[in-house]
């Protein structure tokens, strides 16, 4: 049922029939548009009664592709203990251990479907663990350039799982300029090269929707008053905001939605800026640093519609500061039995700044996004604990170890 891809600046069309990139004429993101009327006559929500647990089960909104799938999707939304009408959405069981699965589960299924052979990705986070894996199950070949030094669980599960890892001596903007240089050779298209860096490509973004279809579906097809959403490129938000519209358009769901909410580190928040100052367009963010290395993103490349999205669903854009996320991390672990990335723990303290400013009240419905597991940030906290000991602020030194994984463009 997918039909074509819509350039979310000009709207311009592009066939689905082939690998595409960022739209040609202005460099919009590419969205992928379905026939949502025809969807509507033959599947309904209903149907997924039975269905396999995982991403995959809203296949009738994802390309028709042989999915490569690790059982990626459909993860717990936990009541949380502390809050009676929070809940908490643990990505952090996702295969390798964070969202990023959903959207390389797609993105690989694309690439093995159009016959691509080699995948590029400048990343020095959970995506280049995620596409190195999933590259791993579709037989394609993972070429990852990662700054030298790289998060330790990061650069250990892509050797693991067979990627082709170089090592960089800079930043991750001169990983991407690796890959821009590839790009320029002859062997890129003779050999059958592709980069998949974040929204550079339409497919990551329709495996990350499927965390709203998910939402929606846990909540008994009901929208909740708000998602508290970690904020580094935004992908799984834009993906979130297209699955509602979807739904709408399918008959899941009516006009209602949730409020959403960005939530970024103070060392790194571009979006939070841009929305305090009523900007449609964030500004490049100068010496990025802060301890949870996803949210380390100077400008997202989405950021024109992460911004829009706020002002649609009347959110807001909040920052939290390390100590409060190294604080976050330890109470949801010690109450609520999840060991969150930092990243993750960030929508705890955003939740309880909103609920402090009256933004949302009591008996309000909110999920909150833990979108990894504290697992694969072992090294991190366990040289900011070491620091704590000395005396030393977090945020201090942050920037000094690892300050620049997680980066992820725009290039």
């Amino acid at each position: 049922m997918l039909t074509h891809l819509e350039c979310t600046r000009c709207g311009e069309h592009y066939p689905a029939d082939r690998p595409q990139s960022v739209c040609p004429k202005d460099a919009g993101i590419l969205y992928a548009r379905y026939d949502l009327k025809k969807i509507k006559r033959t599947f309904s929500s209903a149907h997924l009664t039975g269905r396999a647990p995982t991403m995959w089960r809203y296949d009738a909104v994802l390309p028709d592709a042989n999915p490569v799938s690790l059982g990626e999707g459909f993860t717990p939304m936990l009541l949380s203990r502390e809050y009676p009408t929070v809940y908490i959405k643990d990505e952090g069981l996702n295969p390798t251990g964070s969202f990023k699965a959903r959207g390389l589960s797609a993105c690989v299924t694309m690439a093995r479907h159009f016959g691509l052979k080699k995948l590029a990705i400048p990343s020095a986070g959970n995506a280049a663990g995620a596409l190195a894996a999933y590259a791993a199950a579709s037989g394609l070949e993972a070429h990852i350039f990662m700054p030298q030094d790289v998060p330790m669980a990061n650069r250990i599960e892509c050797d693991y799982y067979g990627a082709h890892v170089t090592l960089i001596d800079g930043l991750i903007s001169d990983c991407a300029r690796k890959v821009a240089e590839l790009k320029a050779s002859d062997s890129w298209d003779k050999d059958g090269w592709f980069d998949v860096s974040t929204t550079k490509e339409p497919y990551r973004v329709e495996g990350k929707k499927t965390m709203g279809y998910e939402v929606a579906e846990q909540l008994g097809w009901r929208m909740p008053q708000g998602i508290i959403y970690p904020t580094g490129g935004g992908v799984g938000l834009l993906g979130m905001w297209k699955a509602f519209e979807e739904m709408e358009a399918l008959g899941w769901i009516g006009s209602e939605r949730p409020k959403m909410i960005t939530v970024q580190a103070s060392g790194c928040a571009p979006i939070v800026k841009a929305w305090d100052e009523g900007a449609s367009v964030s500004e490049m963010w100068s010496n990025a640093a802060t301890i949870a290395a996803g949210l380390r993103v100077p400008k997202p490349y989405g950021d024109y519609l992460i911004l829009s999205i706020l002002k649609k669903s009347g959110g807001t854009a909040i920052a939290a500061t390390d100590p409060e996320i190294l604080e976050a991390t330890r109470h949801w672990a010690k109450v609520e039995g999840i060991f969150a990335a930092p990243e993750g723990a960030a929508s705890l303290v955003a939740y309880r700044k909103l609920r402090d400013t009256g933004f949302f009240k009591p008996d309000d419905t909110v999920v909150l996004f833990n979108t990894g597991s504290g697992l694969k940030y072992l090294d991190v906290l366990d040289s900011t604990a070491t620091q704590e000991a000395a005396g030393a602020s977090p945020a201090s030194t942050s920037g000094k170890h690892h300050q620049i994984g997680g980066i992820i463009g725009p290039y």
